[in-house]
Formats: structure tokens, C-alpha cells, sequence
């Protein structure tokens, strides 16, 4: 198991069995190596430096229905909001206010932010914020929309894939819902030009070791700059309520591999980690990770932006909590970075000419 952990550094590859024997976790000793290596190449590639990014859920009204999410468009139980172009701007003015160079815009699938509408947001932040980085998580869109986005403004894209296995992501969907079409999102967004993020659900219903390793060699062929991944965890309000939730244990060895195959990568310690264990996600940042979100919605969206059960959004998970964030990373060695923390490909303006 030393040996595989020792290779993956060096080639950042591994066979499929390698990668099974890996996964498996037998080895205590082989897990704190593996943790070790990729807490060290973080740091030979970021310091020790933690780039935050202001989390702003501006809706949670969803037109998909995707099995494992309590924002799907059947679920009556959820009070959904929408938050226009002011109350957004308010967002990024107090997140600027903190010291944050970076917001995350999150929503549904939601129709009602047309073309238009959203590239009348993204550019109104960047007059602003012209030093800031935008990144978007808003689903999957033609590739003409996507330009937009970008010429608007925007600098990032979140689309997890979820799992590369068709198979695998009809069963987490309803009828109609295919892979093809998020995979042919994903290649689009790399081609209009986004720092683009991708990634998984560790412990998803129905997840085997294989699916896990096919995400793997995806994610190795796709090079995306951002890698997320965090547990599975269920809701009460969707047809997974009674599924196990996945394994923050699984998911910290998960972000070891990943870094040691993908050094530049950033990786964040999702809300997910956090809200799975207390220590979630200084877990992370020691197993590899070097981003986190907290969170600049308004107190209200919050409580109702909730796709899985128990979501962390308060302490070092909110924006206001960011003295308390500060000092969380200070024991564990770790400093919040001044920095918008983009990829190393990637400027201002665009991307470098670095291959």
C-alpha cells in the first residue's frame, strides 16, 4: 500500500486494481501516508494558504428532480425564495466589506434567470468588483448561454458530473435525465474558456468502488481546475430519506488521491464535509483540500437553501464567522489567503498561455 501511495505521487496515476487496493482503506498506516503526501504537496503548490470564497444561494427553486436533492421541483415541503439583481449586489458589497475577492453564486436550475437576466448580474458585479472572481453553479446550460456568462464576467463554473457511469446516474435520477448531456456541458465549458469545477457525492445510493474509479480516470482525462467532492448526505424529503450517508473518512481519503493527482488543483472542503463532522473540514485541508466556502446568504436563504438534511451555514461556515474560520485554521497550521485564488493556468483577462 506504501508503494501504490509513492507511485500515485509520481506518475499521479494508478492502475484500476492499485486504485481498488486504495480505496479499500485496509491500512491505517497506508491512510496517514497517503494524508501526509498530499498535505505536503498542497502546501509545495499553495503554501500554507486557504482560499475562501463568499457562498451567495440566490434561489433554490429547481425545475430537475434528481432523487438525492430536497430542492427538486416535486418537493412541496421546501419555501422557495428568488433573490434579484440588488440583493445579490448587497451579497458581493458585504462580502467585499469582509475582505472576500471571490463569490460563488449557487441556484437551482432555475428558468427564471434568463440569458439576459443573469448576464445583467454577473456584469453588474464585475463593474463593481472589478478585482473579484465570479464563479457560477447554476446547472446545465447550451454552450451559447455559457459564452455569455463568460463574456459577461464570469471566471468560474461548478457542474459536478456526479458519477461517470450512465448506469450509475439513472438510478440517481428520474426518467429522461441523462449523463451525456452534463458530460457535453462540462467539455463546453472548458472550451468557451471558464476555470471549470467538477466532481462526485462520496457514498451516493447505489455508489460501488468501481464507479468511483471510473470517476477517477474521468477526472484525470477532463483536468478540470476545480475538483469538489463531499459525502452523500440524504433528506427527509426525497425518495433516498432512508440512505445511509456517506463516509467522511471515505470522502478525506478521496481528496488525498485527488490531490496527489492533480497538485494545482483547487479543492475545496465542502459544507458537506463540515456538516458531516465537527471537524470536517479541517479534516480536508489536512488531507489536501485548500478551499472553503462560507456562506453570504442572506439568514433567511439560508435556512431554506437545504438539499440535504442538518446543512452547517452558521460559525465558521457563515461569512460573519470569518475571525472564527481564521482561527479554526490557525491551529491546524493554516492561514486565510488575501488572494482570489485563481487556478495557476489562469489571469486576469483570461487564460495564460502556460500548457
Amino acid at each position: 500500500m506504501l508503494a501504490l501511495i509513492e507511485k500515485l505521487k509520481r506518475e499521479r496515476i494508478l492502475e484500476r486494481e492499485e486504485f481498488r487496493a486504495l480505496l479499500s482503506g485496509a491500512d491505517a498506516r497506508a491512510d496517514d501516508r497517503l494524508r501526509e503526501l498530499a498535505r505536503e504537496t498542497a502546501r509545495e503548490n499553495f503554501s500554507n494558504e486557504i482560499y475562501v470564497r463568499g457562498l451567495i444561494e440566490f434561489s433554490n427553486y429547481c425545475q430537475r428532480n434528481c432523487l438525492y436533492c430536497a430542492l427538486r421541483a416535486a418537493n412541496r415541503a421546501v419555501e422557495r425564495y428568488r433573490m434579484e439583481k440588488d440583493e445579490i449586489l448587497e451579497c458581493c458589497e458585504r462580502g467585499r466589506e469582509l475582505g472576500f475577492r471571490s463569490f460563488v453564486m449557487q441556484s437551482g436550475e432555475d428558468n427564471y434567470y434568463t440569458a439576459e437576466k443573469m448576464t445583467e448580474i454577473i456584469a453588474a458585479i464585475r463593474a463593481r468588483h472589478p478585482d473579484c472572481a465570479i464563479t457560477l453553479s447554476v446547472g446545465e446550460k447550451d454552450e451559447e448561454t455559457y459564452r455569455a456568462y463568460f463574456k459577461a464576467g464570469a471566471n468560474r463554473f461548478l457542474l459536478r458530473h456526479e458519477t461517470i457511469s450512465p448506469e450509475h446516474y439513472r438510478k440517481l435520477h428520474p426518467p429522461g435525465m441523462e449523463l451525456a448531456p452534463r458530460v457535453e456541458c462540462l467539455r463546453a465549458l472548458k472550451r468557451t474558456g471558464f476555470q471549470t469545477g467538477s466532481g462526485i457525492m462520496v457514498g451516493s445510493p447505489f455508489q460501488t468502488i468501481d464507479n468511483i474509479i471510473d470517476d477517477l480516470y474521468f477526472l484525470a482525462e477532463l483536468r478540470p481546475e476545480m475538483i469538489g467532492i463531499g459525502p452523500y448526505l440524504p433528506s427527509r424529503d426525497t425518495p433516498f430519506a432512508g440512505e445511509k450517508p456517506g463516509s467522511a473518512e471515505d470522502t478525506v481519503r478521496l481528496i488525498a488521491i485527488l490531490r496527489l493527482m492533480r497538485p494545482d488543483a483547487l479543492i475545496p472542503a465542502t459544507t458537506a464535509l463540515a456538516t458531516a463532522e465537527d471537524d470536517g473540514r479541517e479534516r480536508g485541508i489536512l488531507a489536501g483540500a485548500n478551499v472553503v466556502m462560507p456562506n453570504l446568504s442572506p439568514a433567511g436563504a439560508r435556512e431554506k437553501y437545504r438539499p440535504y438534511d442538518n446543512k452547517a451555514g452558521r460559525g465558521a461556515e457563515a461569512a460573519e464567522g470569518l475571525e472564527l474560520l481564521r482561527a479554526r485554521l490557525a491551529k491546524i497550521g493554516y492561514a486565510i489567503s488575501a488572494e482570489r485564488g485563481d487556478h495557476a493556468e489562469f489571469i486576469e483577462g483570461g487564460r495564460c498561455q502556460k500548457t
